[in-house]
C-alpha cells in the first residue's frame, strides 16, 4: 500500500497493492489492522454506501454539521473527479479543496476525515462509487455547499452544466455555510 498526502495533509490518497495476472486481479481494499498501522488512523467504520450515477452527474458538496463523517471512498466502475473541501475553521487549510481522479482502473482510495465537505463528478458514461463512513447518515444534520461556489473556485473538469439533484441546486454559498470549529 502506498499512502500519499495531498496539499491538505489530512486528505490521503491510498494506492493498494494489486495482484494481477491473465485471470484478473485481487487487492485488499480495506484491512483494519493495516489501516491503523500504515495509515495511522484509528477510525471505526459504521456504514458502507454504494451509488451509481451517469455521466456529468455531480453529487455534492455534502457534509453533516453534527455527526461529521469520515469517508474512505473509491470507484469500482467508471471514473469520477472527487473533491473534498476543508470546513474546519481552526485548520490552516480552511476553505481549501483537493480534487483527484478516482477510477476503476487506478483503484485509488481517498481518505476524507471528518470536517470536510465532499462531492464528485462522473467523467465516464456511468460510475459506481463505494464509500465507508465513520458515522451513520443523519439527514437532519446534512448540509450542502453549491458546487460552483465562486470563493472555493473548484476546477471541475466539465464543459457543460452538470446534472444536479434539487438538494444540490439549493446548496448554500461557502461564505454562508455552517462550518466546524
Amino acid at each position: 500500500m502506498q499512502i500519499t498526502k495531498t496539499e491538505i495533509p489530512d486528505l490521503l490518497v491510498i494506492e493498494p497493492q494489486i495482484f494481477g495476472d491473465e485471470r484478473g486481479f485481487f487487492y485488499e481494499s480495506y484491512n483494519e489492522k493495516v489501516w491503523q498501522e500504515k495509515v495511522g488512523i484509528n477510525q471505526h467504520f459504521v456504514q458502507d454506501n454504494h451509488s451509481r450515477s451517469g455521466k456529468n452527474i455531480l453529487r455534492g458538496l455534502h457534509y453533516q454539521i453534527q455527526q461529521p463523517q469520515g469517508k474512505l471512498v473509491r470507484v469500482v466502475v467508471g471514473a469520477v473527479f472527487d473533491v473534498a473541501v476543508d470546513l474546519r475553521n481552526s485548520s490552516k487549510t480552511f476553505g481549501q479543496w483537493v480534487g483527484t481522479d478516482l477510477t476503476a482502473e487506478n483503484k485509488r482510495l481517498l481518505w476524507i476525515p471528518p470536517g470536510f465537505a465532499h462531492g464528485f463528478l462522473v467523467l465516464s458514461e456511468y460510475a459506481e462509487f463505494l464509500y465507508k463512513t465513520t458515522e451513520y447518515y443523519a439527514p437532519q444534520h446534512e448540509r450542502t455547499i453549491v458546487w460552483n461556489d465562486p470563493d472555493l473556485a473548484i476546477a471541475w473538469p466539465i464543459a457543460a452544466e452538470p446534472i444536479l439533484s434539487a438538494k444540490d441546486k439549493a446548496g448554500k454559498l461557502f461564505r454562508d455555510a455552517e462550518v466546524y470549529p
